[in-house]
């Protein structure tokens, strides 16, 4: 089942090691090059993914929308920050998971039932899709191993954490 990927562009760019030094030269060819990452992942996963990117200081009047490469592209209006325009697509159910390190928008997508992914989750991701495109070794079963060890008492994990568990190893 291909999942709805909802992406705070901006808030991913700049905690990625990979990302933030080139993003600083040249924003623009750097925003390109992530999305072709999007794409190698799109093409080896098939979910749907939709990037947030903020303009509200210098962007359009409207919000502006395009689609590159299969990956739609949202870039807030003038005033407006990415954070608002993905709290109000978490409120319309568009999203069922959004990735994100911004703790005001994962915990206002957590209450409306979402599933949160932290940018460096999903950077992990990222390059391991890389990795499989480069080899030309596309899986069918790739999936992001996550173990724990406790000690004590093993208990069940909350509802949240094994949701986003699952999700996990959709990606």
């Amino acid at each position: 089942m291909a999942l709805k990927i909802i992406i705070d562009g901006y808030n991913l760019l700049m905690t990625s090691d990979r990302f933030r030094r080139d993003f600083i030269d040249s924003f623009e060819e750097t925003r390109n090059r992530f999305i072709e990452n999007l794409y190698n992942y799109k093409k080896l996963k098939g979910h749907s993914l939709t990037v947030v990117f903020d303009g509200w200081k210098g962007g359009y009047t409207t919000e502006k929308r395009e689609v590159i490469k299969g990956i739609k592209i949202v870039y807030s209006r003038r005033g407006e920050k990415a954070d608002e325009v993905i709290k109000r697509m978490v409120e319309s159910g568009e999203a069922s998971t959004i990735v994100t390190s911004d703790r005001e928008v994962a915990d206002f997508a957590l209450r409306h039932g979402s599933v949160v992914i932290s940018s460096g989750e999903f950077e992990e991701s990222l390059i391991m899709a890389e990795i499989s495109t480069v080899k030309g070794e596309i899986e069918e079963d790739f999936e992001i191993r996550i173990t724990t060890k406790k000690k004590g008492n093993p208990r069940r994990l909350p509802k949240s954490e094994r949701k986003k568990l699952q999700r996990l190893k959709k990606l």
